[in-house]
């Protein structure tokens, strides 16, 4: 028997309240960051920066790195735990038809290199069961949108962040030989500084994408809950058998056989010797123009 579905709120009512708070410390993050990138361009210009200014916005951008780091800490376990339970879910709603267990659900946003694809494919899977129009009225588009400014939000940041430093280590450490060398690396701070500010935005966005994304699965999921399951297992996608996810008895397009009624109601077609919509035949009978084949004997597929 399958497990239930667990519609319980709790796990994403705390997410929406950590994806604010998450959205808070990366906006403080991104001030943090304008205010070193200002004072390094005040710098180029000529301008006079006291080391206390200086200083102090560093300061206040490590204590904000720090702080955000720590929500951002928050927020990946539970939204890892809350991921699993979606993805229980979506078994019940499409049952054998999701190309990962739900240990890969928590599991893949923690293990390095696959979970650069490994969480979108899953996430993929879970959307279309959860559907509560079937499948092909899956729209996408939240969801993509959510996991494009999360990995480029994050690829930018680190990139950004290894620059800066590199930069800002070879300045503490005294390894310049020459004033152009000395303001090339300060040009080095600055423009690393700007790709950070411009990782900060995108991540907020992806944190405002991400919010949502977890109020609509909820939604989804909830509705999806009042359908039947699909009946018995299906090749992944909409290629072959059941469309991936479907609920049972709900009509969609294109069925492979040529009947245009809900599942488990009509299974006719040319492939079984009649027009669209011929009912089957009996159990034992041989249906108009098909020819039988003893066991083993017949042409490949039979």
């Amino acid at each position: 028997m399958p497990a239930p579905v667990d519609l319980r709120r709790g796990l994403s009512t705390a997410l929406t309240v950590l994806f604010g708070v998450l959205i808070a410390s990366e906006i403080a993050v991104l001030v943090a960051v304008s205010d070193q990138w200002s004072i390094l361009g005040d710098f180029q210009d000529g301008k006079f920066i006291s080391y206390k200014k200086a200083d102090d916005a560093d300061d206040f951008a490590m204590g904000m790195s720090v702080i955000n780091f720590f929500v951002v800490v928050a927020v990946a376990i539970v939204w890892a735990v809350w991921f699993r339970r979606l993805r229980l879910n979506a078994e019940v709603f499409a049952p054998g038809q999701h190309r990962f267990t739900p240990g890969w659900a928590a599991g893949a946003w923690f293990t390095p290199v696959v979970n650069l694809w490994f969480p979108k494919q899953i996430a993929n899977d879970i959307w279309r069961a959860s559907s509560p129009q079937g499948p092909q009225a899956a729209k996408r588009g939240l969801l993509n949108g959510w996991w494009v400014t999360l990995i480029v939000g994050q690829v930018i940041g680190m990139v950004a962040s290894i620059r800066y430093e590199v930069a800002n280590t070879k300045m503490e450490d005294g390894d310049i030989d020459s004033e152009k060398e000395a303001m090339d690396t300060i040009d080095s701070m600055h423009s690393a500084l700007g790709a950070s500010m411009f990782s900060s935005c995108v991540l907020i966005a992806a944190a405002i994408l991400g919010l949502l994304l977890v109020r609509q699965i909820t939604t989804m999921q909830a509705e999806r809950a009042t359908l039947p399951p699909q009946s018995g297992p299906a090749p992944y996608g909409p290629s072959g058998g059941l469309p991936y996810g479907a609920p049972a008895g709900q009509p969609y397009p294109n069925q492979p056989y040529g009947g245009a009624a809900p599942y488990g109601q009509q299974y006719g077609g040319q492939q079984y010797g009649g027009g669209p919509g011929t009912p089957p035949p009996a159990p034992g009978q041989q249906a108009p123009g098909q020819q039988q084949y003893p066991y083993g004997s017949g042409p490949a597929g039979y």
